[in-house]
C-alpha cells in the first residue's frame, strides 16, 4: 500500500503550484476587496488546459480521474487562493458530469468544448430558498410547450451567476403529487442563462467576495427541448453523479486551505519574537499547530481514499462524505489557529489569515451540512434508524 502521489499526480501538483504562484496572496486580497471575478486566473487555467482535467479527451479534456482533479484543486486552495480560486473553476471539474454520462453526442460537443476552452462559464442552479437540502421538494417548474419548456421559479445560493453564460438547471416537470416516487418528476437542463428572463440578484456575504453568490428569479425562461439532459423526470438521479465528486473536491480544497493557514502560522511563529524568544518556541503555540498538521494529514488520507474508490468505480458515498466532514473541520481549525497564532495581526487583512478563516467556513456549510453528513453516516454505515 503506497500513500505517495504517482509521478503524474506529483507533476500536476507541481505545475499547479507554479501556475498559482503568479496569483499570490496580494492578488486574491485585491479580488476580495474589489469583489470582482478572477478572470485572469480563470483564463490562465483555461490556457493551460486545466479546466477539463477530468473531462473526456475527445472533447478537449484531460481524461484523468477525480484523484488528479483533487490534487489540482487542493494545490489551488493551498496556494492561498482558498475558495475564491477553487470556486472560480469548481463547476468545470464536477458540475457537468451528468452531461458527460447522460448527454447526447451533440449535447456533449455543445457543452464541453466551450467549457474546457474557457469560453463558457457555467453555474449550478439547483438549491431553492425554502427547500435547502430537501431537493425532491423543488418548486421551480418547467412546463413542456411543444418543442420548448417554459420555466418559472427561484434559485438560491447560485455561485458565479453574475458572470455565467450557462446554467445546469434542475426543475420539476411533473407535479410532486403526480409522481410515484418523490425523486421522480425532476428534469435536468443545460442551457443559456438568458438575463432577459432570469434576474440575478447578488447576495452580500461574509467572504469569498471574488466569486459571487446569488438568488435567481426565473420568469418565463424558454428552454429548447434539446437542452434537456437525458429523460424527462430523471434529473434527480442524474445530478447524483456529481455529488460524490463534489464532496471529494470540496474536501481537497479544505485541506488546501488548512495547509495554507498552517504555513502562514508556522512562518510567523518562527519570526515573531516576544520576551526575547520566538513565539514558536512556546508549547502553547507549538501544540495547536502540531495538532492541526495531524488533523489535516488524516483528512487528506480520507480524501485520497474516497477519490481512489470513485475512480475505481466502487461505492464511495460514506468515504466522500466523511472526507468532506473531516477536511472541513481540519481546514477551519487550522485557519482559526493561524489567526490566533498571529494575535492581533491575525485580524489584519495584510496577513491574509483572516481571509483564510472566512473562506474556511464554506466547506463546513456547503454543499451539505456537517449535521446531515453525520446523520447519513449514522444511518448508512452504522445502521442506526433514519433521523430525517
Amino acid at each position: 500500500m503506497d500513500f505517495a502521489l504517482t509521478p503524474e499526480q506529483a507533476d500536476i501538483r507541481e505545475q499547479m503550484l507554479k501556475l498559482c504562484a503568479a496569483f499570490g496572496d496580494e492578488y486574491w486580497l485585491r479580488k476580495d476587496r474589489e469583489a470582482t471575478f478572477p478572470d485572469e486566473f480563470h483564463a490562465a487555467m483555461a490556457k493551460g488546459g486545466w479546466l477539463g482535467i477530468a473531462m473526456p479527451p475527445e472533447y478537449g479534456g484531460g481524461g484523468l480521474g477525480i484523484t488528479e482533479a483533487a490534487v489540482m484543486m487542493q494545490a489551488v486552495a493551498e496556494s492561498g487562493a482558498c475558495m475564491s480560486g477553487a470556486s472560480a473553476i469548481h463547476m468545470n471539474i464536477f458540475g457537468l458530469n451528468p452531461v458527460v454520462v447522460f448527454g447526447t453526442e451533440d449535447q456533449k460537443r455543445r457543452a464541453l468544448l466551450p467549457l474546457i476552452a474557457g469560453q463558457d462559464k457555467p453555474c449550478f442552479a439547483v438549491t431553492e430558498p425554502d427547500v435547502g437540502l430537501n431537493t425532491t421538494q423543488l418548486k421551480t417548474r418547467a412546463e413542456r410547450r411543444g418543442d420548448r419548456y417554459v420555466v418559472n421559479g427561484q434559485k438560491m445560493w447560485i455561485s458565479t451567476a453574475q458572470v455565467a453564460t450557462k446554467m445546469l438547471l434542475l426543475a420539476r416537470t411533473t407535479p410532486l403529487d403526480q409522481v410515484k416516487r418523490k425523486t421522480d418528476g425532476l428534469s435536468l437542463f443545460y442551457t443559456d442563462l438568458d438575463r432577459k428572463k432570469v434576474e440575478v440578484r447578488l447576495i452580500e456575504k461574509m467572504g469569498r467576495h471574488a466569486v459571487d453568490s446569488n438568488m435567481l428569479f426565473i420568469d418565463g425562461l424558454e428552454i429548447p427541448a434539446e437542452d434537456r439532459i437525458g429523460e424527462e423526470g430523471k434529473g434527480f438521479h442524474y445530478i447524483l453523479h456529481g455529488m460524490n465528486p463534489e464532496r471529494i473536491l470540496i474536501a481537497a480544497e479544505a485541506v488546501g486551505i488548512g495547509r495554507a493557514a498552517l504555513r502562514k502560522a508556522t512562518n510567523y511563529a518562527k519570526e515573531r519574537r516576544v520576551f526575547g524568544r520566538a513565539i514558536g518556541q512556546n508549547q502553547g503555540i507549538q501544540h495547536p499547530l502540531a495538532r492541526c498538521w495531524a488533523h489535516i494529514e488524516a483528512a487528506d488520507l480520507m480524501v485520497m481514499k474516497a477519490a481512489a474508490l470513485y475512480d475505481a468505480g466502487r461505492e464511495c458515498g460514506a468515504e466522500a462524505n466523511a472526507a468532506k466532514y473531516l477536511a472541513a473541520e481540519a481546514g477551519f481549525s487550522a485557519a482559526e489557529t493561524a489567526v490566533m497564532t498571529h494575535g492581533g495581526m491575525g485580524y489584519a487583512q495584510e496577513y491574509h489569515v483572516e481571509r483564510y478563516l472566512r473562506e474556511s467556513l464554506i466547506p463546513r456549510i456547503a454543499p451539505v451540512s456537517r449535521e446531515l453528513i453525520l446523520s447519513f453516516l449514522a444511518e448508512r454505515v452504522l445502521g442506526l434508524p433514519k433521523s430525517y
